[in-house]
């Protein structure tokens, strides 16, 4: 295919996803890494210079007319789109107050993504989950944030902080896996020292193989586990003693589908495993273990029932 048709492609793709027609995880997977990067400055750019216009109702095709309005005819491609961008940010001269730095990373539905850090550090993401950190503070403050499942190999060196909604990590150097999801936290260090902290307790140090756990705002869990890494690095997820519905959950992020629970106790406890290869074999697994019966929708939805 010619560059030609490639731009082409790329900014009916960038004028969907301004309209809000097509979501963040569409366009990272239409897209490369760098395209995604840049539309993501040009989005962030339209929207403090809306900020400023107000109260005149700044759209992506309003900002498009009035430059279009200002400049004979002039033709729209990709490279013109971020420097549109440019050109807004630093006409504002809010280019450092945006945050230009932040970094984002992201899986997707049923994804493991492994990211190196500025260190060499390296971060393992489960499925639907994400961090973020300041690339332009990170060799004076290794410090990113936390949503989802994530597992860490942390070079040593300076202090290394994941923070979550539901607490916080901090070591030099080591091995550890944190997942972080609502009112679900658990932390478990397979090498070195971690030092953990939540939201209603000051912190505590976790040694190889130690396992702390907050669900639902009770008491903190300990527990010693035997096992080299999380079992989702193998391609399956394993649960002890969890409310069945953090097991849905995670049944909906790794197979991308819809699980109506209205019909049953979600509180009910569950521990085993599922399989991350197959949702027939995961749903079996789980469902009538809990002698729970289950239906695939039209919608390609579930729908579950108690017996």
């Amino acid at each position: 295919m010619e560059e030609n048709d490639l731009n082409r492609i790329n900014e009916n793709y960038l004028a969907s996803w301004l309209e809000g027609s097509l979501t963040d995880d569409e366009l990272r997977n239409l897209v490369s890494k760098t395209e995604f990067e840049s539309y993501k400055k040009l989005k962030r750019g339209i929207e403090v210079y809306g900020k400023l216009e107000k109260p005149i109702d700044v759209s992506f095709e309003q900002i498009k007319n009035r430059i279009e309005n200002n400049k004979k005819v002039r033709k729209i491609n990709r490279n013109w789109y971020v420097s549109i961008a440019a050109s807004i940010i630093l006409f504002v001269g809010l280019y450092g107050i945006l945050g230009d730095d932040s970094v984002l990373e992201q899986s997707n539905f049923g994804e493991q993504r492994t990211i190196t850090l500025l260190d060499g550090s390296e971060v393992i993401l489960n499925s639907k989950s994400e961090i973020t950190y300041k690339s332009k503070q990170w060799k004076k403050n290794r410090e990113l944030f936390l949503k989802g499942e994530a597992y860490f190999k942390v070079k040593k060196g300076s202090k290394f902080t994941v923070n979550t909604n539901n607490g916080s990590v901090r070591v030099l150097g080591t091995q550890f896996n944190v997942n972080s999801k609502k009112d679900y936290f658990e932390v478990v260090c397979f090498e070195g020292k971690v030092s953990v902290s939540t939201t209603d307790k000051d912190a505590m140090v976790l040694k190889p193989n130690q396992n702390i756990r907050k669900i639902n705002g009770n008491p903190i869990e300990k527990w010693i586990t035997k096992v080299e890494k999380p079992s989702w690095m193998y391609g399956e997820s394993t649960f002890r003693s969890v409310p069945v519905r953090y097991v849905i959950t995670a049944l909906e992020e790794h197979y991308n589908v819809k699980i109506d629970d209205s019909k049953i106790d979600d509180s009910v406890i569950y521990s085993g495993s599922f399989t991350h290869g197959n949702l027939k074999t995961a749903l079996k697994t789980v469902f009538e273990t809990l002698n729970m019966k289950y239906a695939v929708k039209e919608d390609d939805g579930i729908e579950l029932n108690a017996n």
